[in-house]
């Protein structure tokens, strides 16, 4: 008996205790389906909850509902919550007198001796401090619910930032592609009538500008941001509350004064007298009256919190969407300024190699005006003077160093085609 394990289960839909013998490994996932056939509550809409808000792992066995505490594991509660309603309006019948103390209610001038007027009351007084108990288990289970709210709501915030951080840097990124292309564009018009042109590659940019536009659209979460505040805001106001603290000091002071009535009948003398139980009438209907008023708050209070944790299921996956959405923008940014950034540099590749060939043609051409005017420039700057004996074997020297200057002009324009040739291509494959 003393290694049994036993689970109190509180539903809170109709505040009632459910209580299962715990088989050794069972599954949390086998325990559900015990709690479905009990509480009707099916497991698809199960929630767990344990009394510092977490919800239950599945993937734990069903042990961890024990929890060894300084109270006892007898005394520990999971609570229950149905995950398909989110307005827990009752009705919730208090917990039902026995016959005895039914019988003093129903008339509470009748007499009865001194005897048996103590066991009659102090059954009374136990349904007065079971009431008072009800209620505090109630209010832990709506206190539980409350830190599972705030975990959420911390799990919320943590999803806003990640999306105003990430819609930020979006935004930065997306001015500066629009500064940077503009200036390209400007740029590129003016070096058109004398540098190099493309209009597939031109009109390529006036395109990523105007997708640069629409990725704009992405970074505008503020529909989002207003319904995080507003919800945000709702649930201060809900920790604010009168109803989120504990409501039972009237019922706390009711039972009180039922222990010093029956403190007082038991100083009494066992003798023949006779009394009747106004008084402790008068308690235990006071004390169901504010029962019903605190519980009536209470789930009032519970379910604004369960909507605000509905809200905030509903949110997570449009965050979710949004910072899809800006991730997917930001890569698209980053691919066409990279693009860009590359047919630039090709650009400057075809200016580059177009200006070597212009150096090598003009340098050819000055080596060939040259050469030949050196090699019919007289020996003598006499006209006068009698040519020179050797002049005859002369001849073929000069017409040796003519053709190799022929040769040589005749490699550079094979050359100088060549070039031309590959920044034809070049171009075409560019523009294609």
């Amino acid at each position: 008996v003393l290694f049994l394990q036993i689970v109190h289960i509180l539903n809170m839909t109709s505040a009632k205790i459910v209580s299962f013998l715990l088989h050794p490994e069972e599954s949390l996932h086998s325990l559900q389906n015990r709690i479905e056939f009990e509480t009707g509550i099916s497991t698809g809409n199960q929630e767990l909850l344990l009394e510092t808000g977490i919800c239950l792992d599945p993937r734990k066995p069903a042990s961890q509902c024990v929890i060894d505490g300084v109270r006892g594991w007898d005394s520990y509660m999971v609570y229950l919550f149905d995950k398909s309603k989110t307005v827990y309006d009752g009705p919730f019948a208090s917990r039902s007198l026995s016959d005895c103390v039914n019988y003093i209610v129903q008339d509470s001038k009748i007499q009865l001796p001194i005897p048996q007027l103590r066991k009659v009351w102090a059954e009374a007084v136990h349904y007065v401090i079971g009431l008072k108990e009800d209620y505090s288990r109630l209010f832990q289970g709506q206190r539980a619910a409350m830190l599972s709210l705030l975990r959420y709501n911390a799990n919320l915030i943590k999803m806003k930032n990640n999306m105003v951080s990430a819609s930020q840097q979006l935004k930065a990124k997306l001015e500066f592609f629009h500064q940077s292309i503009r200036l390209d564009l400007e740029r590129y018009s003016d070096q058109m009538a004398y540098g190099i042109s493309s209009e597939k590659m031109l009109k390529a940019w006036k395109e990523m500008e105007e997708k640069a536009s629409q990725c704009a659209q992405a970074e505008d979460i503020g529909y989002l941001d207003e319904q995080i505040m507003a919800l945000h805001t709702e649930i201060v106001e809900l920790q604010k509350s009168p109803y989120a603290r504990r409501q039972g000091e009237v019922m706390e002071s009711l039972e009180q004064r039922a222990i010093d009535l029956y403190k007082q009948l038991k100083t009494r003398p066992p003798d023949h007298a006779y009394s009747d139980s106004t008084d402790m009438v008068k308690i235990i209907v006071q004390t169901v009256q504010s029962q019903d008023r605190v519980l009536k708050e209470l789930f009032g209070h519970l379910s604004k919190l369960l909507g605000c944790k509905q809200k905030i299921i509903d949110l997570l996956p449009e965050i979710e969407v949004a910072l899809n959405n800006i991730k997917e923008a930001d890569n698209s940014v980053m691919q066409m300024q990279g693009k860009r950034q590359r047919e630039i540099w090709h650009l400057l590749k075809i200016a580059c190699t177009q200006s070597s060939s212009r150096s090598l043609v003009s340098s050819s051409l000055e080596g060939t005006a040259s050469t030949p005017a050196a090699a019919w420039i007289p020996q003598s700057s006499s006209g006068n003077a009698p040519p020179h004996p050797l002049s005859s074997l002369a001849a073929p020297q000069e017409g040796d160093n003519f053709a190799a200057v022929i040769q040589e002009n005749v490699n550079y324009l094979e050359l100088f085609s060549s070039i031309l040739q590959e920044v034809r291509q070049e171009q075409n494959s560019m523009m294609v």
